[in-house]
Parts: C-alpha cells; structure tokens; sequence
C-alpha cells in the first residue's frame, strides 16, 4: 500500500532547502569594493550617468542608419529614419545638459548599450533579408528604447532631488521621445508584420 506524503511536510522540506540555499549563495557573495573615482554623492552619480547615456546616444546614431538599410517595411524604415533625427537632437539635448551644470560634455562608453547594438547586428546577420528580419530589427530597437526609457526617467528622478531644472526639462522632452518610439514600434510590428514573418 502507498503511503503518501503530506502536504505540509513537502513544503516545508522545500522550503528548508531554498532558505539553505539562499544561506550558502548570500555567503559565497562578497561586497564590491568601491574605486577610487566612485561617486560619493548622488550629483558625482547624476553626471556619471549624464556621461554614460551620451555614449549611448552617440552609438544609437551611428548604430540607426545600418538597421534602415536592412529594413524592408516601408513603416519600419520611416520610423527608424525619423527616430535618427531625434536621436541626434538629443545629443543635443544632452550638451545642452551639461552645460547647464557647468561641465564640458563628455561620453563614458555604455557597456549596456553596447550590448544591446552587438545583439542588434547578430539578429540582423542571423536573419533572412524581408519580415523576420524586420521582426528582429524591431525587437532589437524596442530593448534600445526600453533601456533609455529607464535611464532617463531614473536622469530625472535624479534632476529633480537635484533640483537641477533645466536639465530635468531636457530629460523629460528625451524620455517623452523614447516612448513615443516605443509606441510607434509596437504599432508597426502589430500591423501584421509579425504575423507575415511567421
């Protein structure tokens, strides 16, 4: 005859085991110790973060025109084309940023944009010329866009705490771009795009 288990006793061995679990990996973690040149306050962090998104931009400006080369969607290349524009306004923008702080604009290479613009180039190298490609280029720029869109609206939480009220201006008008971007994205895919690469 089979005995069965109860319930109670399951979970809770589960349990145990994940709280031991957790235990073993908190303690093989270790504390990153802080460079020299960190960032003491949330100002020294603000214009880190200033320098990093600048890269960012600069990179998402020669990064677009490759990826509306290789669009075949009429809607898809005018959306990349437009965005290009913007894109460079808002280096601009940025300039503009740091010369309101009284600093000298300056690019600190993005590592997570760079990541991002190497996963765009191996979707475009890995897929066929017409709609999958169209479908990878798509999801390729909506992660650029969902990674600026969090960048700048943490830029602005941070102008604002700063009061900082021409850059948190200059933020607000890129982070309002970006989602429109992203919006417009989501329309062109959904306009069975998709559908047609399947």
């Amino acid at each position: 005859m089979e005995t069965k288990t109860p319930a109670k006793k399951t979970a809770s061995k589960a349990t145990a085991a994940k709280t031991a679990t957790s235990k073993s990996s908190s303690k093989s973690a270790a504390k990153t110790p802080a460079k020299k040149s960190a960032a003491k306050e949330l100002k020294d962090l603000f214009e880190d973060s200033l320098k990093d998104i600048y890269w960012a931009e600069k990179a998402l400006v020669k990064a677009l025109p490759t990826m509306m080369k290789n669009a075949t969607d009429e809607k898809l290349k005018i959306s990349i084309e437009n965005h290009l524009a913007e894109t460079e306004n808002q280096v601009q923008r940025l300039e503009e940023c740091f010369k309101a702080l009284g600093k000298k604009a300056q690019a600190k290479k993005c590592d997570a944009m760079q990541g991002l613009l190497d996963e765009a180039k191996s979707i475009i190298e890995e897929t066929e010329p017409g709609t999958v490609r169209d479908a990878g280029i798509i999801a390729a720029a909506q992660k650029v866009e969902h990674y600026e869109i969090a960048t700048y609206g943490t830029l602005a939480a941070f102008a604002k705490v700063l009061n900082e009220e021409d850059c948190l201006k200059y933020l607000l008008e890129t982070l309002d771009e970006e989602k429109k971007c992203d919006e417009l994205l989501t329309k062109v895919a959904d306009t069975n795009l998709n559908s047609k690469a399947m």
